[in-house]
């Protein structure tokens, strides 16, 4: 909104220099891009994210769900086994030092367990009230266990991580408790393919103060379509679903789509993200904040967003077109989760990657191969039409096919045919 409302380059420029973000928070933020790191040095560079092939021997072997694609368990081992790294990653540089010699004397600033808290949070005594790191460290009981001193202001070290190695736990908004203590969402629309292995799972009746998450499975050759109130402000996982059509229509908070492949996602305005990864051949049409995509291959994104997609590592034959849909309630879920149709940065794609000068990555779709895409559900709104329109280039490709239909139209009509 702000760089829509600038009218010149120096304005804009001086705008953005207003915007920061907190430097220990950034800092955190490049670590954990590590966790996803795919490489042949692995051995050299350290672990990454947990690999579905690799079990930790500090877990035992009825842990977690047993389905490699979300071993909470894992997760929490993973954490675990760098927390140091972490709080190390947070020490001012003298007490970096110091901590290289003997960590029992660094000290750790309120100023880093805040910013600790954009990664940890958690309740007392499983509460159900989900608070930030640093609301919870700075609790009176808490003092004695992770070292917190009033006068400096700083926790010790050695205690902090050993009063978070304690607490730690696996995610109890994680898809694993989502499977198994959330309720099963009732398809409104559903055909084709087995629905043996689908599953749709909810979690908002375990935790209900937070932003629920919804699972979705294994949907085999199925159309699925869902617009209700249990969608809003949803962070929504979908996995493993092949030559299926899933329509989410519902302001949603966050998306994951995983290892999908032959299938078609609309979705519902999104608020934070969009994240695509190892899918093969899925279209996806989505009004959202930010998308990024990674190990994907033959992939279309129609997307209307005020960021730039981010192409990371190991994609292939991607195609980026205009958002080119709509349904009677798009506008209204678009207000709710403050997304315009201004700016809108579609067919501007930045590749976040070694290769950064390869553009041969992705494409804009060509107009003559654009088709609008209709949503065929009976909705009550007022949206009528595609939100702030398409690009010229691919209006006259459309108006050009309607004009062909009524000359080949009237040519029939005049032709004089019999029955």
């Amino acid at each position: 909104e702000t760089e829509a409302a600038c009218s010149s380059a120096e304005e804009l420029e001086s705008e953005r220099s207003k915007l920061s973000v907190d430097t220990l928070q950034f800092l955190l933020f490049l670590y954990v891009q590590q966790f996803h790191n795919v490489s042949l040095r692995r051995s050299l560079l350290g672990d990454e994210w947990p690999s579905p092939r690799t079990k930790s021997p500090c877990l035992s072997e009825k842990s977690g769900t047993g389905n490699k694609s979300w071993d909470d368990q894992e997760h929490l081992a993973f954490v675990q086994s760098h927390l140091l790294d972490i709080l190390e990653l947070l020490l001012e540089p003298e007490q970096l030092s110091a901590s290289s010699h003997s960590s029992c004397s660094s000290l750790v600033s309120l100023e880093a367990v805040c910013a600790l808290s954009f990664l940890l949070e958690g309740t007392v005594s499983n509460s159900g009230t989900v608070r930030p790191l640093h609301k919870l460290a700075l609790r009176q009981p808490c003092h004695g266990l992770n070292g917190y001193s009033k006068g400096s202001r700083t926790f010790s070290l050695p205690k902090l991580e050993s009063w978070l190695r304690s607490s730690l736990t696996a995610n109890p908004l994680g898809i694993t408790v989502c499977v198994n203590a959330g309720k099963n969402l009732v398809r409104a629309q559903q055909g084709g393919g087995s629905t043996r292995k689908a599953k749709i799972a909810c979690s908002a009746r375990v935790v209900p103060e937070v932003s629920p998450l919804v699972m979705m499975s294994h949907v085999y050759k199925q159309t699925v379509a869902k617009s209700s109130d249990t969608l809003v402000g949803a962070h929504v996982s979908i996995c493993r679903c092949h030559d299926s059509f899933i329509y989410l229509l519902s302001p949603l908070r966050s998306v994951t789509i995983e290892k999908c492949r032959n299938s078609t996602f609309v979705l519902g305005p999104v608020e934070v993200s969009v994240h695509v990864q190892s899918c093969d051949n899925v279209k996806v049409i989505a009004v959202c904040y930010r998308l990024s995509l990674s190990s994907t291959k033959g992939c279309t994104f129609h997307t209307l967003t005020p960021t730039q997609p981010l192409i990371l590592s190991g994609n292939q034959e991607v195609s980026f077109a205009p958002f080119h849909t709509h349904y009677p309630m798009l506008e209204d879920h678009m207000a709710q989760v403050g997304l315009a149709t201004l700016p809108n940065y579609w067919d501007s794609p930045m590749l976040v990657c070694r290769d950064s000068g390869d553009t041969s990555v992705f494409r804009l779709l060509p107009p003559s191969d654009f088709y609008t895409f209709v949503i065929p559900f009976v909705m009550e709104g007022d949206t009528t039409e595609t939100p702030g329109g398409l690009p010229q280039e691919y209006q006259k490709v459309l108006k050009k096919r309607k004009q062909m239909v009524k000359v080949w139209q009237r040519m029939v009509k005049e032709a004089g045919l019999s029955r």
